[in-house]
């Protein structure tokens, strides 16, 4: 009793409890309760989106299978010759003008390549929006609405694409629609990630990785129907997120932790309080505060990715130390091979010669390691698939291992960083795609090449199994040239 009243002050309120949010989740909510599994499951649906938004161009840009002769103006009509040596208006597309932009637009023969501009400039706006809401998550707007801009803005320019009366506003919208697009991913997985304890952080980031799966499995689903008119494909996809951003996400909390360091901790215990109360926990205690890593209770921080990659007194720098930098410049070049081959393999499925929704929901398949296909004829269909297989599994692991590649002063900017670089080499993709379509062989060939660069680039970085994850560029220098001594003088007294 006496003990308790020591915990008292003169006003007769309890001493404060001051923890921080890992504290919090992990003695309090739960590291991953019933909660925290509904917000990751309400978050990670916008991935399937992200998915469709990438990807309907394998069916929108895709060049018919076949064309016939019209009114007999021709004596063949086995789809066997090649248009660019018949007369135009004696000939028509078997799928209808409709299908695709190729089939409406003409953009075959000499205008062939102009087929590539869309998909490309939409990876380019991809870069360029990352950056953006990045920025705008971390100092304005938040994770939660970040994604519901980005999904209400991803319906707007998908919407607006159906309408293109060319290819080079098509090309434009489509560079708005990666613009728009760029901010699901990103807040999706920091969304997710920083609702869990510990333990659970690299699982729930995987998860956002299967959503997309899902959306890249049921993007057929939707085109099938669709199949003879690629403005009815748009529209109905432009109808998904802006129903998920109007009807789901409002049901998902903030990230307590961007709260907190905005300044808003009472906000931040409530949304902690409402997880630990729908996990079955007990109310957290009235007398629990927050440790802001700003100073203060109502302190805010206002941290971005460009000003992150200095540690508190502005010294340290990523591009100023050479090993990081040397590290960092490896990693964005197996990041251009990986997105390159990534995005690539999926966009060049048109040119197998194997139906193209089969191929698509194949390879999607192909993203579950645990799936097993058995062959048959399928042979060319099934080493793409088993190729594009290992190129999802280095996508995803790449992030994951950017992150522990670089400390905690520079991390944020280290995956922006691959990020660019795994958006340009997805921005190059289309142009290969269309070369495919004179010679699949050679296009799957150089596919394979920048596949084994990207491997014998990793050869250079360090193993990061079992390391700790450092918090400054100096402290990491330091313990890596430690840990590489005691290495080499463990080595010695073996030899001796």
């Amino acid at each position: 009793m006496e003990e308790e009243q020591k915990l008292t002050n003169f006003e007769g309120s309890e001493t404060k409890l001051e923890l921080s949010v890992d504290e919090v989740v992990e003695g309090y909510v739960g590291s991953l309760g019933f909660s925290q599994m509904v917000h990751v499951l309400l978050v990670s649906l916008a991935w399937i989106f992200d998915a469709q938004s990438t990807l309907v161009t394998i069916f929108s840009d895709a060049q018919p299978p076949a064309w016939r002769c019209k009114n007999g103006f021709c004596q063949s009509n086995n789809s066997t010759g090649s248009v660019c040596e018949m007369v135009p208006g004696t000939w028509e597309w078997i799928g209808g003008h409709t299908s695709s932009i190729i089939a409406e637009w003409n953009l075959i023969c000499d205008r062939r390549f102009l087929a590539a501009a869309p998909a490309s400039v939409y990876f380019l706006g991809s870069l360029l929006g990352s950056a953006m809401y990045g920025h705008l998550s971390d100092s304005w707007l938040g994770r939660k609405r970040t994604v519901q801009l980005s999904c209400i803005l991803t319906s707007i320019t998908a919407f607006a694409t159906s309408l293109s009366p060319n290819i080079w506003t098509y090309a434009f919208f489509r560079f708005a629609n990666g613009f728009a697009r760029s901010g699901i991913g990103i807040c999706c997985l920091v969304l997710t990630t920083e609702s869990v304890g510990r333990k659970w952080r690299g699982q729930v980031g995987q998860y956002g990785f299967f959503f997309f799966t899902l959306g890249f499995l049921t993007l057929p689903l939707v085109a099938y129907p669709t199949r003879t008119c690629w403005r009815t494909l748009y529209k109905v996809l432009s109808l998904l997120p802006l129903a998920y951003s109007l009807l789901l996400l409002p049901l998902v909390s903030e990230s307590p932790r961007w709260l907190l360091i905005r300044g808003r901790s009472k906000e931040a215990l409530e949304v902690l309080d409402r997880f630990a109360r729908l996990n079955g926990k007990k109310k957290l205690p009235n007398n629990l505060t927050l440790i802001n890593p700003c100073g203060s209770s109502s302190a805010s921080c206002n941290d971005n990715t460009t000003t992150s990659e200095a540690s508190p007194n502005n010294k340290e720098n990523l591009w100023t130390t050479k090993w990081a930098a040397m590290r960092m410049i490896t990693v964005m070049l197996s990041g251009f091979g990986v997105g390159f081959v990534y995005y690539g393999v999926q966009l060049n499925v048109e040119n197998l010669n194997f139906n193209l929704y089969a191929s698509v929901a194949l390879n999607a398949i192909m993203e579950i390691p645990a799936v097993v296909i058995n062959g048959g004829s399928w042979g060319q269909l099934i080493i793409e698939a088993i190729g594009f297989m290992g190129a999802s599994t280095a996508f995803d692991i790449l992030y994951i291992y950017c992150v522990e590649l670089f400390p905690t002063n520079v991390r944020n900017f280290a995956v922006s960083m691959l990020r660019q670089a795994i958006m340009l080499g997805a921005s190059v993709a289309p142009l290969l795609v269309v070369l495919g379509r004179l010679s699949p062989s050679l296009s799957f060939l150089v596919f394979g090449a920048f596949a084994i660069s990207s491997g014998v680039l990793s050869i250079w970085l360090p193993e990061t199994r079992n390391a700790p994850l450092y918090e400054t560029l100096k402290q990491q220098e330091e313990e890596e040239n430690h840990n590489w001594v005691s290495h080499d003088d463990c080595a010695l007294e073996m030899a001796k």
